[in-house]
């Protein structure tokens, strides 16, 4: 596996950097986009960086957000064939916050039916290649985490704390044991190394990849973090994007070698 960071919120190039997220992954001879970041940035990046869109055989949303979600014009427009992968039930309904304080962070509105055509739902654990799968959270409890970041659906009239159901881990098999991708981790970043290791008990589980959604905890949460990663047992992450610069130095000295930081252009081989 060869992924390549076409987007992220920081950069150590002329590469442009933005709030968002999106990867391009080189898996078994086939080429995986996962996210699109803000904007179509992402495509002036991998042409900077030798890639060609047009060569995207899948693409991935983690979840329904408008900073891993709104390049998707950008990239149907460019790339002609590729299906796009969401998880089952994401919607065009995410805030932070809710009824008069709302601010409206998801997909651009009029993305799912303008794309109908080249978006596939997916529910369940999905084997979309071999090696390749889609799952989704499985422990409960993720209301809390939604009423905790101050997330919230809106069903109809009706505001509800986000469980995340429309986030999915995308998990690729390597030499080295399992890879988990999860652009924000906002079930928890132990909790789905936790999913992954229950949906495959007999594997070991190598890394996570992704941002951690810690830029708003305290110190001590994010320590709490480190600890139960470490608990894993899982050998590396990888992390940035709405982890936080102040977060990722805790986990850093916490976890010492095992944390490195993503940044846009980071070429990443398993």
């Amino acid at each position: 596996m060869l992924a390549k960071i076409l987007i992220e919120n920081t950069t150590q190039s002329e590469l442009i950097p933005e709030w968002g997220l999106s990867v391009w992954i080189e898996y078994n001879g086939h080429n995986i986009l996962l996210d699109t970041g803000t904007t179509g940035a992402f495509i002036k990046n991998a042409e900077m960086m030798g890639l060609d869109i047009r060569d995207i055989e899948f693409g991935v949303l983690s979840h329904a957000h408008y900073d891993h979600a709104d390049g998707m014009a950008d990239f149907f427009a460019y790339n002609e064939k590729a299906p796009f992968y969401l998880r089952e039930g994401a919607g065009e309904n995410c805030y932070d916050g809710k009824e008069e304080s709302a601010r409206y962070i998801g997909i651009k509105e009029g993305y799912l039916e303008r794309y109908a055509d080249r978006i596939i739902y997916v529910k369940g654990d999905h084997e979309f290649l071999p090696g390749a799968f889609l799952i989704p959270h499985k422990l409960p409890g993720r209301e809390e985490l939604g009423v905790k970041a101050g997330m919230y659906v809106k069903w109809e009239n009706e505001w509800l704390p986000d469980t995340f159901f429309h986030e999915q881990s995308l998990v690729l098999e390597t030499e080295k044991g399992l890879v988990i991708w999860n652009s924000c981790s906002h079930g928890g970043a132990g909790n789905i190394i936790r999913e992954a290791a229950a949906t495959w008990p007999d594997k070991k589980i190598y890394a996570l990849i992704g941002g951690f959604h810690l830029f708003k905890s305290s110190d001590e949460e994010v320590r709490k973090l480190a600890r139960e990663i470490e608990e894993t047992g899982i050998e590396k992450i990888y992390t940035g994007h709405c982890t936080g610069e102040r977060a990722f130095s805790i986990l850093k000295e916490e976890l010492k070698e095992k944390a490195l930081k993503i940044y846009t252009g980071m070429e990443i081989r398993i």
